[in-house]
C-alpha cells in the first residue's frame, strides 16, 4: 500500500509544501486554465497518450489496458510518452474512467474494440451495493504511485481525471457502450430516487479520485461527462449538474484548475460552467466564439480542431486550426486541443507539427499573450 502524502494546509488547499502546481504555476497551461495572458497558446490533445503512438503499442503489447494502467511503471511511461514526442504543455494521466469502479469490485472491463462492458448491468437498488466508497490508498494505490513517478519527472502539469457521474453510471447501466443510452434514460425518469442514490455514490467515487491524484501531485483535474450530450437541457439540469456540482464543489479547496469535457454538449455549456468548471472543453460542433459567449467569463476554453482534420493534408490542417486559434485567442483563458480524442488512425507527426503551428501562432491582438 501506497502512503499518503503529508500533507500542509495552505491558502491553495491542502497540498503538499513541495507541490507540483506550485513549481509549475506559471506555466502556459495553468496560466491560461487561470484565464491568464501567456506568452505562447498552451496545447495538448485528448487521449494523447496511447492510441496513435507506434512505441504505445510497442510497450502496451495485447494486454489488457487495465493491466497497463495497474503498472505504475507502465502507466507512466505511456503518460511521458506524447510529451517527448510532440512537447506539449501538459501531459494527461494514462488510465480510464472505470478504474475505479473496476477497482472496487463493480464488474467492469475493456474489451478491446468495444469499450468499457459490464456482464452485470446496475438494474435494481441492490446493485447498489457493488459500489461501495473508493478508498484510493486501498483500490488504486498503483494510480497514486503513478502519478508520483510523474509528478517527479514532469516538466509539464500533470492532468488527472475521472469520469463524471453520468457517464460512468451510462456504462454501469447499459453494460457497453451505447448511442442511445435508452435504459440509463429509463431509469432516470422511471426510478428518480435509486438515479440520484447512485449518482451520489458515483460523484464521492469522483471525488476521491480526483482528490487522491491531485494530493499525489496531479496540477490539474478534468471531469469526463462525455456522454452527457445525449441529455436534453431540462434533463441535465435536474438529474446531472447537482452531482456533477457537488464534485466541483469537493474540489475547490485543492486549488487546482477544473476541467470539465463533453461530445455534443453545445447546448448544455452553460450549465456545464456553472457547475464549478475553471476550464471548459468544447467540442468541434461549436464555434469557440458561441461557445465563450456560452460559458461566460471567467472561464477557460478548451479545443476544439475536429480529430478527424488530423487525417487529412497538412495544409487543411492548418487553416482549421488557424481558424480555431484566432477563435480561442480572442480572450484570455484558451487551451487548443481537438474537440474530441485523438484517433487511432493519426500520424504522430502531424500532432507534431500542429503542436509545434500552435506555438508558433501569433494572435493579431495582445488578449491572449503577455
Amino acid at each position: 500500500m501506497v502512503d499518503a502524502p503529508e500533507t500542509v494546509e495552505t491558502a491553495a488547499g491542502p497540498l503538499p509544501a513541495d507541490h507540483p502546481s506550485r513549481r509549475l504555476a506559471d506555466s502556459a497551461y495553468l496560466r491560461a486554465a487561470r484565464c491568464e495572458p501567456t506568452q505562447r497558446v498552451p496545447v495538448w490533445f485528448q487521449r494523447q497518450a496511447g492510441r496513435s503512438l507506434p512505441e504505445y503499442r510497442a510497450l502496451r503489447g495485447s494486454g489488457s489496458i487495465l493491466d497497463a494502467i495497474a503498472d505504475p511503471a507502465t502507466a507512466a511511461e505511456i503518460t511521458l510518452q506524447p510529451v517527448r514526442r510532440y512537447g506539449v504543455d501538459a501531459a494527461v494521466l494514462f488510465s480510464d474512467i472505470v478504474v475505479p469502479a473496476a477497482a472496487i469490485g463493480f464488474g467492469i472491463d475493456i474489451v478491446p474494440g468495444v469499450g468499457p462492458v459490464a456482464p452485470e448491468p446496475l438494474r435494481r437498488r441492490a446493485d447498489l451495493d457493488r459500489l461501495p466508497p473508493l478508498d484510493p490508498q486501498a483500490h488504486t494505490p498503483h494510480v497514486i504511485e503513478t502519478v508520483r513517478l510523474l509528478a517527479a519527472q514532469l516538466e509539464v502539469p500533470l492532468i488527472g481525471f475521472a469520469g463524471a457521474p453520468f457517464t460512468v453510471a451510462s456504462y454501469l447501466i447499459e453494460g457497453q457502450p451505447s448511442r442511445q443510452h435508452l435504459l440509463t434514460k429509463a431509469l432516470m425518469h422511471a426510478d428518480a430516487a435509486l438515479w440520484h442514490d447512485l449518482m451520489e455514490r458515483l460523484a464521492a467515487i469522483a471525488v476521491a479520485s480526483m482528490r487522491s491524484q491531485v494530493l499525489a501531485g496531479a496540477s490539474a483535474v478534468q471531469l469526463f461527462d462525455s456522454w452527457a450530450g445525449a441529455l436534453a437541457p431540462a434533463d441535465y439540469a435536474e438529474f446531472v449538474a447537482p452531482h456533477s456540482k457537488r464534485v466541483f464543489d469537493e474540489l475547490a479547496d485543492l486549488g487546482v484548475p477544473r476541467g470539465h469535457f463533453g461530445v455534443g454538449t453545445g447546448e448544455l455549456l452553460d450549465q456545464m460552467a456553472q457547475v464549478g468548471a475553471d476550464v471548459v472543453g468544447v467540442d468541434w460542433r461549436v464555434p469557440l466564439g458561441l461557445a465563450r459567449q456560452r460559458v461566460g467569463p471567467g472561464v477557460a476554453l478548451q479545443g476544439n480542431l475536429d480529430p478527424a482534420l488530423c487525417l487529412v493534408d497538412w495544409p487543411t490542417v492548418r487553416t482549421a486550426a488557424d481558424r480555431i486559434l484566432g477563435e480561442g485567442t480572442a480572450a484570455p483563458g484558451y487551451i487548443f486541443n481537438l474537440g474530441h480524442g485523438v484517433l487511432p488512425e493519426t500520424d504522430p507527426s502531424v500532432l507534431e507539427r500542429l503542436t509545434d503551428h500552435v506555438h508558433a501562432y501569433q494572435p493579431t491582438h495582445a488578449s491572449q499573450h503577455e
